[in-house]
Formats: C-alpha cells, structure tokens, sequence
C-alpha cells in the first residue's frame, strides 16, 4: 500500500522528482570524484613536492565543492516540496473522502481514528517523501560509483566492501522487520490517547461535577503508557542499529587501513590510492547509515499508508443515483412501509413506518427514550439508507434523488445544535452564503435569538467560539434553529430543538412558526407536550413502530400511550411547582 500511495502521490510532480533526481545524481559525482583529486595531489603532488600541482588541484577541489554544495540545495528544495504537496494532496484526499461518508462509515472509523489519520499518519508519510528526495536517492548513486571507483584504486581490497556492504544490509532488514510490529501497534494507540482526550474535553463539566478528575488521569496514563510502551520498544532498537552500523563501518576501515599498509609497504599501492579507497568505502558505508536512518521511517509510514489507504478505498454506504433526479419543491415527506437496521444490528430499529408530512402542515413525532424517533428524521436527508420500503421527498424516492438537490430542500436543527467557529453572521449564513442582513434579523426574530443578538456589542459580527461555547446552551438553540430558517428550506426537521428552551420561549417560537412559516413542511421531534399540542398530526412512537396517531385531542381520547406521556408529565409538572 505504501509505494502505490507514494507513486499515485508523487506523479503529478514528475518534473520536481526528475529535478531532483538529476540535482542528486550531479551531487553524487561531485562528492565522488573528490577523493580521487585528493588521491592526485597526495601522490602528484605532495609526494614529488609539486606546489603548483597542489594549487591547482586543490582549485578543481574546491570549485567542485562549491557545485556539489548548489546541486544539494536546490535538490532539498525541490524534495521539501514535493514532500509538503504530497502532505497537502493527501489530507485534501483524506478530507474529501470523509466528508462523503455517511454516519455509518463515520462510527465505523471514529472521529479520533480519522483526525490521527488526516494528521499524524499524514505527517509520516510525508515525511518519508521528504527523507527520500533528500537523503535516499543520492545512495544508489553513491553505493554503485563509490564502488567502481574504489575498484579503480585497487582491485584487492574489494572483498572489504562485498563483506561490509550486505552485512549492513542483513542487520538493517532484521531490525525494521522487528520494528513493523511495534509502529503499527503504536499507531492505534495514539487513536486511543486522542479519543480519551477528546472525551476528557468535550466531558470536562461532566467530570468536574462528578470529581472524576483522578479517574480521568488513570484513564489518560493507561493510553499513554500503551504509547509509550510502543515507542520504547521500537526507541530500543531503534538504537541499537546505529553502534552496529557504525561498529561494520569502523572494522571496515580498520580492514581497508591494515591491509592497504601492508600492500604499501610492499610497494603494490600508493598512499594516494589508500587514502581515496577508504573515502570511497566510507561514503558507501555512510550512504548505507543515511539509508538507515531512512529505513526507520519506512515501517511507520508503511504503516500509516495503509490506515490512509483504508479511508480513501473506503465507499459510503449512501451513493449518489447513477441517474440523479432533482428535486422539486413541494415539501410532501412520504415513508412508505420503511424498515431501518443499523450495520451490525440483529433487530431492525424502525419497522413498517408509514406517515405523509405535506407543505404547510406540521408532523410531530413524540414516544419514550430510544423509540426511534431520532433515526426516522435522519432517514429524511438520508444520512443512512433504509432496509426496505420507501423515503420520499417531493414525490422523488431519496435513493433516487441527487445529493444536493435533497439536501438544499431539508432544513435540519439537530437535537445537539452545534456552532462553528466565526461569528454569529457566519453561523447563520452557513446554509445560505447570499442571505442579507434583513433576512439574518427575521430568522432570529423566528428562532427568538433577536433579541439576545441585539444585546451584544457587535450584534451580527459578535464572535462564536468553536461548538458555541461563548453562548448558553438556549441560545446556541436558538440560533440553531434560524441558521435553518435562513436558508428557507421546503422541509424544516426540529429533532427534540426545543427541549432547551424554557415552556415561555418554547410558547412564542411555535407561534412565530406557525405566523411566518406557511409554506414548509415541518417536522417536529419532542419530548413535551407542551411542544407538539397545536400539530396537524402527531405520531406516537413505541419500540421503532408507529402505534398511534392523530391531533392532540385525538389521541387523548384514543391512545392509552399518549394519555400515559400526557398523565407522567403533567404530574412532574405539579411536583415541580
């Protein structure tokens, strides 16, 4: 997985890789043509006490090193990069894929497992292109002339380098394959220290309240000793392969040291070709410990590429239809005989829902904690696909319908409203990018956020933090409700949006909705009531099925379910006063 994704990464860079590589390969010859001046003036020069020959030669050296010294920084720049696009590409891939996932494929990775895999898992595969362009492709270069013109000096010695050269290679391989293990090991556990911490912060009141704070540091040093753990395994070997790269890099020049001695003092080599035998042996052995370094990097990215590789193979659930169909705007809502069960799950949650919500009408749906009322409206928009039956928006079946076309007739305010970072304005203007100033104020008006709004010094352009956290938990409702009704949708889907407003806010919103909202179908989750009483018809939800329907004074006369909610809340009511 790791080359494909390298390779499909890469390609659309081909020009800055060949730049590189040529850069790379004109270093290469750079660095290994100077031991042989070297060579030359030992042996032209000092040896037979020729200055000039020593000048000169020491010209050549020195302008070659000052060559060698562009080529390596323009290569670098060029790496660095095709590194960081790749980066760029890759969490621009990452993104694009998630944001095509339904809730299901969502769940089955986890929020933590995706931000790892857009972050850190990005990081180290771009950190392997950037090693390689930089470090790796100026080995073989460096491995394949070091080892010819070593050959030129002197043909004896060579078995040094067909003994040093695969022994490092051995101890190399032996030790990233010990490390594979351990990376991948590690990898899953920083998903683990991001999921605690993000359940640590988004938690933070629920712990402070209830002292959990020493259970929560329990929780946090048990992932990060796992991490830890990892890492210091791999750290361990990590380290040990460095005293054995080097101890085969100094017995071989002690090797190349003793025996070219002894063949000098035989007279069968020049101490020139000695001193540029050994350069030669140590720029292999080193290019080979710079290779080493690599190979470090190439388990762990091996790793992350396939954690990357597993999001972007990954299809949602939810396609878009080969032949998409818009749209039209009549707001009618139609389930017909709809049967829902999650991914994995042996009993459906919803079974034979049949209901039609039509334009200018309201549909309640109310039923006890974990009835299903929450997974029927997210079939709505189609955050999942159904089991059997038919959703219907407009008269088009959703699986039918195209994408956008469905989602810009569905306003949604989610049971957990949810603001981003920006300003109120930006938060408002999130469904609909041309909405006015005016039509901003009437939401609000709408929502009952007008007023609030008004209070703060900037109004509009007041700031919001990310999750809204910079406003209460009633008002971060309230403008969730008008972002929807910005964007003036066919379909408006409240699923429990007033549970956080007080009974008297509660009161004046469904009455601004029922006064300005006359053409939209609405659709309304609730636990009150008190919320739902003046709805054309309310369905009433027991274990995933619809088991009655009607008006409020209907089903008080009709549904024993419904006088048991209407008895249980008026009576916490009266306990209440």
């Amino acid at each position: 997985m790791l080359w494909k994704l390298l390779v499909s990464s890469v390609k659309p860079y081909w020009r800055l890789l060949l730049g590189v590589v040529v850069f790379q390969f004109a270093q290469a010859m750079v660095n290994l043509y100077l031991p042989t001046l070297n060579a030359d003036i030992i042996d032209k020069g000092v040896a037979t006490g020729d200055t000039g020959e020593i000048w000169r030669l020491g010209g050549w050296m020195l302008g070659l090193s000052f060559v060698g010294i562009a080529c390596t920084i323009t290569a670098v720049y060029f790496g660095a990069k095709i590194a960081m696009r790749v980066g760029r590409d890759l969490r621009a891939d990452i993104f694009g894929r998630v944001a095509t996932f339904s809730e299901a494929e969502v769940q089955r990775f986890g929020a933590p497992s995706l931000i790892t895999r857009t972050t850190n898992d990005v990081q180290q595969v771009q950190m392997l292109v950037l090693m390689t362009c930089t470090m790796l492709m100026v080995t073989p270069f460096t491995i394949i002339g070091g080892v010819i013109l070593a050959l030129e000096q002197d043909l004896e010695m060579s078995w040094i380098m067909a003994v040093a050269i695969p022994v490092l290679l051995v101890i190399v391989s032996l030790i990233v394959w010990r490390m594979v293990p351990h990376f991948r090991r590690m990898q899953v556990r920083i998903d683990g220290i991001n999921r605690v911490l993000r359940e640590q912060l988004t938690g933070i009141r629920v712990v402070r309240a209830f002292v959990r704070e020493d259970v929560e540091h329990a929780r946090f040093g048990e992932a990060n000793a796992l991490v830890t753990e990892s890492a210091v395994k791999a750290g361990r070997l990590m380290a040990a392969m460095f005293p054995l790269v080097l101890l085969v890099v100094n017995l071989g020049s002690a090797a190349v040291i003793w025996l070219g001695g002894n063949r000098i003092d035989a007279g069968q080599m020049q101490v020139g070709a000695l001193t540029a035998f050994l350069s030669y042996l140590i720029q292999i052995l080193f290019s080979v410990l710079m290779a080493t370094f690599l190979f470090v990097l190439v388990p762990r990215a091996a790793v992350s590429a396939d954690r990357i590789g597993e999001v972007l193979a990954t299809r949602s659930t939810v396609k878009e239809a080969d032949a998409p169909v818009e749209v039209p705007s009549t707001g009618e809502v139609v389930f017909d005989n709809v049967t829902f069960t999650y991914p994995g799950a042996e009993q459906p949650v919803l079974a034979d829902i049949s209901f039609t919500a039509r334009r200018g009408t309201t549909t309640a749906i109310i039923g006890s904690t974990g009835a299903g009322k929450t997974t029927l409206v997210n079939l709505i928009p189609r955050l999942y696909d159904i089991t059997s039956g038919t959703v219907r928006v407009g008269g088009v079946d959703v699986r039918d319908a195209g994408q956008e076309s469905l989602w810009t007739r569905i306003g949604v305010v989610p049971q957990r409203p949810y603001l981003f970072a920006g300003t109120v304005a930006s938060n408002l203007r999130y469904g609909r990018e041309d909405a006015t100033e005016q039509d901003l104020w009437d939401a609000l008006a709408i929502a009952q956020g007008e007023d609030f709004v008004r209070a703060m010094p900037e109004q509009l352009e007041a700031p919001i933090a990310q999750g809204g956290t910079t406003v209460s938990g009633g008002q971060r409702q309230r403008l969730s409700i008008a972002r929807a009704l910005v964007r003036r949708p066919d379909v408006l889907v409240f699923d429990d949006s007033f549970s956080a407003l007080d009974t008297a806010t509660d009161a004046r919103l469904r009455a601004a909705l029922a006064r300005e909202v006359h053409d939209a179908t609405v659709i309304v989750v609730a636990q009150r009531v008190s919320s739902i009483v003046d709805a054309d018809q309310i369905l009433v939800m027991e274990d995933g099925r619809i088991v009655d329907r009607g008006t409020h004074a209907q089903l008080l006369e009709t549904s024993p379910t419904y006088q048991e909610i209407v008895s249980t809340q008026l009576r916490a009511e009266e306990a209440s006063a």
